[in-house]
């Protein structure tokens, strides 16, 4: 099984801190109506407790973007695309090279600085209702961080594949 690109971290790490932060501030602004508010020393505690739930959310996020990518896998077979993914609920998808219509590879700007591509794979059949919500919505093979070489790579196999099923058919 192959793992992403080192940039796709990066994307992860985008994910995680915008959630992270909108946690942060959703329950520090709930705490922060709950507590007595105004004074002074109550400001300095409620600080100190922000500065030390901002280095604790840093460090959480380090560590679920690390999980993240190391359960990040993807492999070609020798009839199908394989990819595992999740921490928390595990992911198996088999996408059959039969099924697959067509390949989309994009770099949006943080991909170009960091170098990778993403590999959007539709199939035939796949609803783009059944998605993610996300990038890769219309596709069911959805790869986020590939390195440019190996994109043009994959593309290029897989349009072979979706060729050689085609002529066998007629």
């Amino acid at each position: 099984m192959h793992h992403l690109h080192k940039g796709a971290k990066w994307l992860f790490r985008i994910q995680i801190y915008f959630t992270l932060i909108f946690l942060f501030a959703f329950f520090g602004g709930f705490l922060f109506s709950m507590s007595a508010g105004g004074t002074i020393y109550l400001f300095n505690n409620i600080l100190v407790v922000l500065i030390v739930s901002f280095v604790f959310l840093i460090l959480l996020g380090e560590v679920c973007v690390n999980w993240i990518y190391k359960n990040w896998k993807y492999e070609f077979t020798e009839d199908s695309l394989k990819i595992e993914k999740g921490v928390i609920v595990k992911r198996y998808k088999s996408i059959p090279y039969q099924r697959i219509q067509n390949v989309d590879i994009t770099r949006g700007i943080l991909a170009r600085i960091l170098g990778f591509s993403t590999i959007d794979i539709q199939t035939a059949g796949y609803s783009m209702y059944a998605g993610s919500g996300r990038s890769g919505m219309f596709s069911e093979g959805h790869i986020p961080a590939i390195s440019i070489h190996h994109a043009e790579e994959i593309r290029d196999f897989l349009v072979e594949k979706i060729s050689h099923h085609s002529k066998q058919g007629l």
